[in-house]
């Protein structure tokens, strides 16, 4: 089944949210921690900048490296990511009916934890961020994700405060300190 164009419109937005801050990171931030254990900016940057084209590899039924490291990206790492981005919307487009290999939602999930993680290591807010991005993405987690299957790629889940934000609330989902 094809995506809906207001899911494609939707995984544009959260495309275009995460471009924006990749924007906003200056050269001087790449040492910085962020929340991801054991990852600086830089890390985070080079996974999340990988992140639209090993999605579009999965959307386009290949299977992706997993234990190739993401190549180091530099100050174009706005650019690189909008290109990627937009080749992952175009696999998506491209897809044939009953052709679904990766859920939409598991890569918005994936998109709205990292984009928190690197608002978070900004110290940027996320509460101006188009919450369906990770409502739909929690939602999905939610349904698969359970204390069995977590590790290693997500701690436990943590507590988030009442009035969260949708990206806080997944970020604690996916086992961040909130």
């Amino acid at each position: 089944m094809t995506p809906e164009p207001a899911d494609l419109a939707l995984l544009a937005v959260s495309l275009d949210q995460a471009a924006g801050l990749l924007g906003r990171v200056g050269d001087d931030e790449l040492a910085a921690r962020t929340p991801c254990a054991e990852w600086t900016v830089a890390d985070l940057v080079d996974h999340l900048v990988n992140t639209p084209s090993v999605l579009a590899t999965i959307t386009r039924g290949e299977e992706p490296d997993w234990g190739a490291a993401p190549p180091h990206v530099g100050s174009d790492r706005e650019a690189r990511f909008r290109t990627a981005g937009d080749d992952l919307v175009e696999a998506w487009r491209a897809t044939g009916e009953g052709a679904q290999p990766s859920p939409l939602d598991w890569q918005l999930a994936e998109l709205a934890v990292h984009t928190w993680d690197l608002a978070r290591a900004l110290d940027r807010p996320t509460g101006d961020l188009e919450p369906a991005v990770a409502e739909r993405g929690l939602a999905f987690m939610q349904a698969g994700l359970t204390a069995d299957n977590r590790a290693p790629v997500f701690a436990p889940e943590q507590p988030a405060p009442p009035d969260a934000d949708a990206y806080t609330r997944i970020a604690a989902f996916a086992g961040r300190q909130v």
